[in-house]
This record gives C-alpha cells, sequence and structure tokens, in this order.
C-alpha cells in the first residue's frame, strides 16, 4: 500500500485526487451511493477529517497535518483492502435531497425512485390526494421517509422482514422527525397489511438471481443478502408483489417496483401485463408502474 505522507503539509484537495487515484488503480467498485473514484475519495477524506461536504472551496484549500492524514490513509485502505462502499465506512448517505444514517444492517440507497418522490409522483397521481402510502422492503427508510417529506399530507407505512432493516429505518425516522407520519412494520411483504389499502404503493425489493449474486464484485458482500438474493431468476419477491398488491390498492392507485437488470425477465414471465418502463434524468432504469385497474385485485 502506498501510504499518503510526503514532504508539506497536502491541502484537502490534493488528498482528494491522490486518493481518487489509488482508488482507480485498485479497482474498487463504485456503485453504492457514488459511480466514480473521485466522488468516492471526497466522502472518504471528508468523513476522515471531520469536515462537511458542502462545495466550499475554503474546505478544499485547508492544510492537513500528519494526523489527519493518516486518518484518511486507514479510511482509504479500509476502502481498498477490505472492499467496504464508502458509505458504510462514513455512515451516512444521501436520497432524494435528504441525509441518512446507514449501516451493513440495510441496503445501500441507491434507487432512481428518489427523482418520482422529488415530483410528487406527478404526472401519473394527483400529489393532492395522495392520503398513503406503503413502502415494501424499507431498508434504511429512505423511499418511506423522502415520501413523508415530499408529500406532507401523507401517512407512510414502512415494511420489511429485516428486524436489522427496521432498526437502521427507525434511526432515521427519529432523525427526521417524521415519525408521527412513518409507521414501521415488521412484515413479510403484506402478511401484516390485511385491510390496509395505499395510494401508492412503491418496493425496491430483492431482484438479484442465483447466477448474478455469485458474480457480484465483493463490495456487495458487505450488504445484507437479504435485501439481494431473491431466488434462481431474482423474481421470488417481485411475483409475490405482482400477486397480492392489487388488494392493497385504492381505486386510481399505483404501483412503482424498481426491478433493475431483470427488467427483460420481468417482461418475459409477465407478458400480459402493460408495464410502463419508467425514464430518470439522473440514469437509472429498471422501474415499472402499473396503475390500480392494471394489477388487478
Amino acid at each position: 500500500m502506498s501510504s499518503l505522507k510526503g514532504t508539506g503539509l497536502p491541502t484537502v484537495l490534493g488528498l482528494i485526487d491522490r486518493c481518487a487515484r489509488r482508488l482507480r488503480r485498485a479497482g474498487v467498485f463504485f456503485g453504492h451511493g457514488t459511480d466514480n473514484a473521485r466522488d468516492d475519495s471526497a466522502a472518504l477524506v471528508l468523513h476522515a477529517l471531520g469536515l462537511p461536504q458542502t462545495g466550499d472551496p475554503a474546505v478544499y484549500s485547508r492544510r492537513v497535518g500528519p494526523r489527519g492524514v493518516r486518518s484518511v490513509d486507514e479510511l482509504i485502505r479500509r476502502r481498498i483492502e477490505e472492499r467496504i462502499p464508502a458509505v458504510y465506512l462514513t455512515g451516512e448517505t444521501w436520497f432524494a435531497g435528504l441525509a441518512f444514517h446507514v449501516d451493513p444492517r440495510a441496503l445501500i440507497p441507491r434507487s432512481p425512485i428518489a427523482e418520482l418522490i422529488e415530483r410528487q409522483f406527478a404526472p401519473w397521481i394527483d400529489p393532492s390526494r395522495v392520503g398513503r402510502i406503503l413502502d415494501v422492503g424499507t431498508g434504511s427508510g429512505c423511499i418511506a421517509i423522502a415520501c413523508a417529506k415530499a408529500l406532507p399530507r401523507a401517512r407512510v407505512d414502512a415494511v420489511d422482514i429485516s428486524g436489522e432493516a427496521l432498526e437502521v429505518a427507525a434511526i432515521n425516522v427519529r432523525r427526521h422527525r417524521v415519525g408521527k407520519r412513518v409507521r414501521l412494520l415488521r412484515s413479510d411483504h403484506f402478511s401484516a397489511l390485511r385491510g390496509e389499502r395505499y395510494d401508492i404503493i412503491v418496493a425496491n425489493p430483492p431482484y438479484v438471481g442465483r447466477r448474478e449474486m455469485s458474480g457480484l464484485p465483493p463490495e456487495y458482500r458487505h450488504e445484507p443478502p437479504l435485501a439481494l438474493a431473491a431466488g434462481r431468476d431474482g423474481l421470488d419477491s417481485v411475483r409475490v408483489i405482482l400477486r397480492e398488491a392489487g388488494s392493497h390498492l385504492r381505486p386510481g392507485g399505483l404501483l412503482i417496483v424498481e426491478v433493475g437488470n431483470t427488467e427483460a425477465a420481468v417482461r418475459r414471465a409477465f407478458k400480459r401485463l402493460p408495464f410502463l418502463w419508467l425514464e430518470f434524468e439522473r440514469g437509472g432504469g429498471g422501474v415499472f408502474l402499473l396503475t390500480a385497474d392494471q394489477v388487478g385485485g
């Protein structure tokens, strides 16, 4: 491992550049909150130095002493040698313009559904009539909490089969002070929701098939397998959602589900469903929308 030490005191920006080069050389995988070495490096350097990620030029021009360099060096070393995603090392990430605590008990937020939430799900539904939202497989609670923030009149149920993930979600519910409108429930899909109906059901379920699971980059090994693996073809969870969501949607309601790169498999498996596949300005895909009438129930 090459050290960050050298003659003179480096600036924060200099450390970010040098660490980015180390990350590129090491061939680490990006895709858990960042998609490039420089952003990954910036997040790690600023966290190691206890500096805000504000973009203030004065922050980047600061000189860093030997103790700070050692802190940065240690964090970069762990990122490279242990292949831990940067946001698990910093304990924080951003989703829909909001900061969230995240740790290995829950999947790292990275869904393009954030764009839909920021637009209050328009034009697909009138935001003023959205009273209840369900987030299936809430993980860190990011989708549920972002929905509560974007639609302040709505009540949100957030369910997950993992008690550990719900512990992380509870941290974020408290952080964003939405406990009166976001209800966390331990539930295997809809099992704890008998008789409940919603204007919007949104889900980012597990959708990684068995073969793909075995070939994922090492960074994914730090995420809970329960949040990724979905049987032989990656469709186990999606099948349950499509089978049961209709009985939990109000008239005129929406079902929005992210299935990532299993989109082609979903199209083949459910040829009769008129999926609308959404496009996103900031990239990403594999998200379909169905109306309550189209889902049935």
